[in-house]
């Protein structure tokens, strides 16, 4: 039966779940690690990783490498959360897990946190109807509607590690200025997101994160539960208990871990003001994190029962979320994103891509044009920023980089290495930007007016020149015009002409790129 790992590098601890799955709903856990390295201690403080610390998490990396050999695992992810994406020096500790342990550890957004996460939640509880979950981190707040359509996902600089040491005296009672100003940071945090928050009534609050499973053993709801359940009334006379005692009382008088008993009392800080922003009075704390997620996830790809349409869909309400919060022309962007993908299909046999290069010529084509909620002028530029600086839930930061630069190149200057951002690609990724905003250019010329005037292209690929036929009851000479002018890319990266040949509406004639 094949075996599976899951790694999760997280800013207080690094944990290693390795399971055997005889069917995607027949999963037996074969061996569970947790190895208390805060791998966040000073990084949100200072910027960077400390380099004991790194030595610590790497040797711990090892340790989870001989353990998974040790199984014979068939197949592994292993991520990194919060404090590798917050740190300079981040990459440092990637190279050294690759070069020294053997692990391919891929740091995360929160966005990517809060869908694995996700995945766990779903596996492990049913939900009732609308829910909110909150993931707590030592980095990070992840906070995602669940609910059937929801899309509704944030990721704040609000996690366990980085309140204590901004706002608390390590092992310390907390003084009154400091419970001032730790409420004040977290309420402040928190406010642009009260409107999404008291939206609609919860049926379910979930919380997931260590902390969150040990409030829910202190502070547990008094009725029955089909998963372990923290009462909020009493997670409040908690958070009052354990505020005013020094840590080596607050583990002696509730048996807590030494790296459990500091961060616990920011995260009770976090855990009544979600509670009070989203008006409910009990969390549902299932037991499950990213760890879980993840195996959840490599377990239904193996077993080919992955929903890979859900995934695509999610992908395409949030991108339409993303251009809707930019008041973008959606006529246009998905006239574009169908025009392009038309393209994509009828090139196949010139640029050998998949369902994944589609994939992100669809989202650069909904959104090239975001970026004139900025200003008209270079919007090009200001879309890549604003792709490049929002959240797209099941987007990867590495794939959003990808789409962002795509959707910028979609007009004026062509790629080149003067631009940071495209010079920091791979050769792969570079041709893989040069092909698809080659075809994004040539679709977005032929709606040139944003009137939808073209209902097909009919691409055709000939032994020098890629023809296209488009079908309309329009004239498209401006659009044939625009397209030559904008078919440099696609020549420079297939060495083709393009030949447009125009319906008899538009011209008898035919529009050349070599004219």
């Amino acid at each position: 039966m094949p075996r599976f790992a899951a790694i999760d590098v997280g800013s207080n601890a690094s944990r290693l779940l390795i399971v055997q799955a005889k069917e995607p709903k027949r999963v037996r856990e074969v061996r569970s690690l947790r190895v208390p390295v805060r791998l966040g201690h000073e990084v949100f403080q200072t910027g960077e990783l400390h380099p004991g610390t790194i030595d610590q998490c790497v040797a711990t990396l090892r340790e989870f490498a001989e353990a998974m050999e040790d199984a014979r695992v068939d197949d592994y992810r292993a991520i990194v959360t919060a404090s590798a994406r917050s740190a300079r020096n981040g990459k440092v500790l990637l190279e050294r897990v690759r070069e020294e342990a053997g692990i391919a550890l891929d740091s995360i957004d929160g966005t990517e946190e809060a869908r694995i996460v996700g995945l766990a939640v779903r596996d492990a509880m049913s939900l009732p109807g609308p829910a909110v979950l909150m993931d707590l981190g030592g980095g990070s707040l992840e906070i995602t509607d669940l609910t059937p359509g929801g899309n509704f996902t944030v990721s704040l600089a609000i996690g366990t590690v980085r309140l204590l040491e901004a706002f608390l005296e390590h092992g310390e009672p907390v003084t009154p200025r400091q419970d001032r100003l730790l409420r004040e940071y977290i309420d402040r945090l928190l406010a642009p997101h009260r409107r999404d928050l008291r939206a609609r009534e919860w049926s379910v609050m979930v919380g997931t994160g260590g902390n969150l499973n040990a409030a829910a053993e202190l502070a547990p709801a008094p009725e029955l539960h089909p998963v372990p359940t923290i009462d909020v009334t009493k997670a409040r006379a908690l958070l009052d208990e354990l505020k005013a005692l020094p840590a080596e009382e607050r583990i002696a008088r509730y048996d807590l871990r030494p790296d459990r008993a500091d961060v616990l009392v920011p995260a009770l800080y976090v855990i009544t003001a979600m509670a009070d922003l989203a008006k409910v009075r009990r969390v549902a704390c299932p037991g499950v994190g990213m760890k879980e997620g993840i195996v959840r996830e490599l377990v239904d790809k193996h077993y080919r029962v992955w929903d890979e349409s859900r995934e695509r869909d999610v992908l395409l309400a949030a991108a339409l979320q993303l251009g809707r919060r930019y008041h973008f022309d959606e006529r246009h962007a998905t006239q574009v994103a169908s025009l392009a993908l038309e393209l994509f299909e009828g090139t196949a046999k010139l640029h050998g891509y998949g369902e994944e290069e589609r994939g992100l010529l669809r989202l650069a084509g909904l959104l090239h044009d975001i970026g004139d909620f900025v200003s008209p002028q270079s919007h090009h530029k200001h879309s890549q920023y604003l792709i490049e600086h929002s959240d797209l839930v099941g987007l990867s930061p590495e794939k959003r980089s990808l789409v962002a630069q795509i959707a910028r190149y979609h007009r004026r200057a062509l790629p080149t290495t003067r631009h940071e951002p495209y010079r920091a690609l791979g050769d792969a990724d570079r041709r893989r930007v040069d092909a698809l905003a080659g075809l994004l250019r040539i679709a977005d010329a032929f709606d040139r007016g944003h009137r939808s005037k073209v209902k097909a292209l009919n691409p055709r690929l000939k032994r020098r020149e890629l023809v296209l036929e488009p079908e309309s009851q329009e004239d498209l000479n401006l659009e044939a015009w625009t397209a030559d002018r904008k078919a440099d890319l696609f020549r420079q990266t297939f060495d083709r002409e393009l030949r447009v040949k125009l319906p008899d509406a538009s011209s008898p004639g035919e529009v050349t790129a070599a004219q």
